[in-house]
């Protein structure tokens, strides 16, 4: 299959991590259904601009900005594996135009503390399934990580003697050690004894209901989206990494280096972290220059000709 030999391209050669090659299948898939592929593999030997301009239009009025650039990208890698491969002319990649971003024009999603607190306490514990998701957000709030990584944890990760949990990033590759809190450590057991499912998997987090497995990053999207409607907070955000921003947020007011926010949330750049500074809207009034005053105009005299 077409998506498959593009995904193990993406996986073998290009070195890209499972998530991202998940996402590219999927923008991928969403392509080859509506070009026709699988009823008519020969119709990409007729792939033009127009067809892809009637997908790019297709997904434009449902997407953000942000968002389409990166359909597009995807989209773009793709046609240049057709063309590597012979099944398309080469130069079709050039052919689409993206949005324009400007850097820097969207803040961070971040929520003010005592909503992210709120929202902890509004989960329901009772039930397997609201303890595993309390855990979850749990482990988010307190290290600020991401879903996916909150998903790749193992059994292997919780190093009880040493008091640390280790994480593999997936989107940077890079290795975090954080220190295992009491609270989360507490967390984890009650999880542990009353609500994981007894399964011979290894990863830390799984489905609570049929069918039985592993949990998926869209998973923790689904229980944030749930328990915020439950919540009856003013929570305009649709997926948990405002959490992330929040924690990070929260690190900076409290006057955290920006450094040690970075080596927490496992930036790679200074760069990735400075975004928050434009979220600390007290500390920068604390910088915030003073405006001259406007010159007073006597609207009672007139101009002489």
């Amino acid at each position: 299959m077409l998506v498959n030999s593009y995904g193990a391209h993406l996986h073998d050669v290009r070195g890209l991590a499972h998530s991202t090659v998940a996402q590219h299948r999927f923008t991928v898939g969403q392509f080859l259904q509506q070009l026709g592929y699988e009823e008519n593999p020969l119709r990409l030997s007729t792939l033009a601009a127009i067809d892809i301009e009637r997908f790019v239009r297709t997904c434009g009025p449902r997407l953000s900005r942000a968002t389409l650039q990166h359909v597009i990208a995807r989209l773009r890698g793709f046609l240049r594996f057709l063309a590597m491969c012979g099944a398309v002319p080469p130069g079709l990649d050039a052919q689409i135009d993206t949005p324009r971003l400007y850097r820097g024009e969207q803040l961070p999603r971040s929520l003010p503390w005592e909503t992210v607190r709120a929202f902890l306490m509004s989960i329901n514990r009772a039930s397997r399934c609201g303890l595993r998701d309390y855990t979850i957000f749990l482990l988010i709030v307190t290290y600020g990580l991401r879903a996916s990584d909150i998903v790749g944890l193992t059994l292997d990760d919780i190093d009880w003697r040493a008091g640390r949990i280790r994480v593999s990033q997936r989107k940077t590759r890079g290795p975090l050690l954080l220190p295992l809190t009491d609270e989360v450590g507490a967390c984890l057991i009650q999880y542990l004894r009353q609500a994981r499912p007894a399964l011979p998997c290894r990863e830390l987090f799984l489905r609570a209901r049929a069918p039985a497995g592993i949990l998926k990053p869209t998973a923790v999207g689904d229980a944030f989206q749930k328990w915020s409607r439950r919540s009856g907070l003013s929570i305009s955000f649709q997926g948990p990494h405002c959490l992330r921003h929040s924690y990070a947020v929260n690190l900076l007011r409290k006057g955290t280096s920006l450094k040690t926010i970075g080596d927490m949330l496992g930036h790679r750049t200074a760069e990735s972290t400075c975004v928050y500074l434009r979220l600390a809207v007290e500390d920068l009034r604390g910088v915030a220059l003073p405006l001259p005053k406007a010159p007073v105009l006597d609207t009672g005299q007139q101009e002489k000709p």
